[in-house]
C-alpha cells in the first residue's frame, strides 16, 4: 500500500468514526424525551453511560432494559430445548454493557453460576460495579480468554461473530471450543441471508460463492465494522461439531430479537 492509499484510508476511517459519532448524537436527541420518561418511571433501574448503551445496541433506555429482558427470554427458550438449566455454567461471549446477562439469574436460577466476558474496557468495569449476580472479565481482541479447558456448559455470543475478520471467526471458535464442556452448548447469532440486500453487487457476488463477506475499514469489534456469513461458512466453522439447530430469521423492525441467524452447536469431544 502506497503513502497515497494509507492516506485515502486513514481519511475514510475516521469519516466513519464521525458518522458513528454523529449517529449516536442524533439517537441521543431524538430519543431525549422517551429516555427522561423512562427514567422517571424506573428510578430503581440503574442503567450504563449513554454511550455504551449505544454502542451495544442503541440509544434508547427502553430498548436497552426491558429489550435486554425480552431478548434474554427468548434466549432462555432456545438453551432449554437442547440443555437442562440446572446447575450449569453459562458465560456470555461479548456481553456489552450487561443488556442481557443482567436478567438471567433472575430467569434462570436453578443453582446457575454466570459469567461474562467483553473486549472493552468501561463496559467491564461498569458491568463488575453494577452486576453482582455475574463474574465479569475483560478479554482482547485475540482470542484468549482467563477460564481453564471444559469449564463453560453453555455459552452464547449475540452478534459477536458479525464483527470479527474471518482469522478471528477461527481463532475465537477454537478458543470458545477449548473452554466449553464436552456435549456442552455454543448458542451464536450471525448475519445471514436476511442481510443479502445489503450487500454490494461485488460482496454479494462472494457471499453466493460461500465465502465470508467482510467490511472492516474501522477497528475489529467495533460495531460498525461488519461480518455476513452464508451457510456453506459456518458450516465450514462447524465442521467437528454437531449443528443442533440453525433458525433463518425474517426481518422485523418491531421485534426485541435480533434478524440475525441462530446457530446452536453441541461440542463433540
Amino acid at each position: 500500500m502506497n503513502v497515497g492509499q494509507v492516506s485515502n484510508s486513514l481519511r475514510q476511517l475516521k469519516l466513519l468514526y464521525l458518522v458513528d459519532k454523529l449517529q449516536y448524537f442524533y439517537q441521543k436527541s431524538k430519543n431525549s424525551k422517551i429516555n427522561k420518561e423512562f427514567e422517571a418511571n424506573n428510578p430503581t433501574i440503574i442503567l450504563p453511560p449513554d454511550y455504551l448503551i449505544y454502542e451495544s445496541f442503541q440509544m434508547n433506555y427502553d430498548k436497552y432494559y426491558n429489550g435486554g429482558k425480552e431478548t434474554a427470554i427468548w434466549l432462555k427458550k432456545y438453551l432449554k430445548k437442547h440443555t437442562q438449566l440446572e446447575g450449569k455454567k453459562i458465560l456470555d461471549w461479548g456481553c456489552g454493557p450487561g443488556r442481557i446477562i443482567r436478567h438471567l439469574p433472575n430467569l434462570v436460577g436453578n443453582n446457575c453460576e454466570f459469567f461474562a466476558t467483553d473486549y472493552n474496557e468501561k463496559t467491564i468495569n461498569w458491568c463488575s460495579q453494577n452486576i453482582p449476580e455475574v463474574k465479569f472479565n475483560k478479554n482482547s481482541l485475540s482470542a484468549k480468554l482467563p477460564y481453564p479447558d471444559d469449564y463453560f456448559d453453555v455459552i452464547y455470543g449475540i452478534s459477536i461473530f458479525t464483527h470479527l475478520s474471518e482469522k478471528l471467526h477461527y481463532d475465537w471458535y477454537r478458543e470458545l471450543w477449548r473452554i466449553l464442556k464436552p456435549n456442552g452448548i455454543l448458542f451464536l447469532t450471525t448475519q445471514g441471508d436476511n442481510y443479502k440486500p445489503k450487500l454490494t453487487n461485488k460482496e454479494l457476488g462472494s457471499y453466493e460463492t460461500g465465502k465470508l463477506v467482510v467490511r472492516g475499514m474501522v477497528k475489529e469489534g467495533h460495531r460498525t465494522y461488519s461480518a455476513f456469513h452464508p451457510k456453506v461458512f459456518m458450516n465450514m466453522l462447524f465442521k467437528n461439531d454437531t449443528v443442533l439447530e440453525h433458525v433463518e430469521t425474517i426481518s422485523d423492525v418491531d421485534n426485541w430479537q435480533p434478524n440475525q441467524d441462530v446457530w446452536i452447536v453441541k461440542k463433540i469431544s
